[in-house]
Formats: structure tokens, sequence, C-alpha cells
């Protein structure tokens, strides 16, 4: 059990450092290159390295049933749900097998809406509703896990 966090640009590291010491869960905060974190033995830092997606490989390597991934971007989270592991958006919205296809279809289709000029605006700012709908869904997930997991 263990949750990978892809760090560029996420907004809620320092909260799901908070969460995961709480429940003593290990930490990857997976980035392209170095990026600080907390002195703890509970969080590893990985530098994945300059490819464009170089972090998204790693943690889809790795992440498996019983482990949590923090990222916004939907391939990965497509990936890694398709690899049994739970993923939560840093908005608090949690990727299923059941919805993980409409939101790649539905992400796919507004890329290609930008790319034509047919929407020129991006997503909505992150706010601080979305700050708490993370926390409770993080602390949600974790609680949800670990009555599956044996106790040893």
């Amino acid at each position: 059990m263990r949750i990978y966090i892809d760090a560029d640009a996420c907004p809620v590291k320092e909260e799901a450092y908070r969460v995961a010491a709480r429940h003593q869960w290990p930490v990857s905060v997976v980035a392209g290159n170095f990026i600080r974190v907390p002195d703890d033995p509970q969080i590893e830092r990985i530098a994945a390295g300059p490819g464009m997606d170089a972090a998204d490989d790693w943690i889809a390597a790795r992440a498996t049933s019983g482990d949590i991934v923090i990222t916004a971007d939907i391939p990965l989270a497509s990936r890694c749900v398709k690899a049994g592991a739970a993923v939560i958006a840093p908005n608090g919205k949690a990727f299923t097998e059941d919805s993980i296809g409409m939101t790649l279809a539905v992400r796919n289709l507004m890329s290609d809406l930008r790319e034509s000029g047919e929407i020129t605006g991006g997503p909505r700012g992150f706010s601080p509703k979305d700050r708490s709908a993370f926390l409770s869904t993080l602390d949600q997930t974790i609680r949800r896990i670990a009555r599956k997991e044996p106790q040893g």
C-alpha cells in the first residue's frame, strides 16, 4: 500500500503528506526532475527523468491494487485504474473503471475542440472546495483499502 503523487503541478502535495502520515502510508513523490519533499522517511522523492511522460511511465509501471495514485493527468489515471490502483484527482474526483472511459473520451474531445479553436479556455481554477473534497476522498479511499487488506 503506497501513495504515488504525480508531483508536477500538483496543488495538494502537502495535504497528501499529512493524510499519509496520519495513516502511516508511504508516499512516492514522482516528478520529471528534482522536486523538494519533506525530510520524512515515509516520503520518497523520485526524479523519473526528463522525458515528456517519464514520471507518468514510472508511476504506471508500479501502481497496482492497494495503491493510490494522485494525478490530474487523465491518460495516466486510465493506465493506473486498469492496473487496479485507486486514482484521485487533486479536486477530489475519484477515477473508477466505470468513469474513466467517459472521462478519457471527454478529455480527448475537449483537446480536439481547443486545437480547432472552438474552445479557447482551460479548466476552472483550483478552489478551497476542491482541496476539501480531495482531503475527504483521500481519507475515505485509504480507509476503504485498509479494510480490504489483511492485517499483519
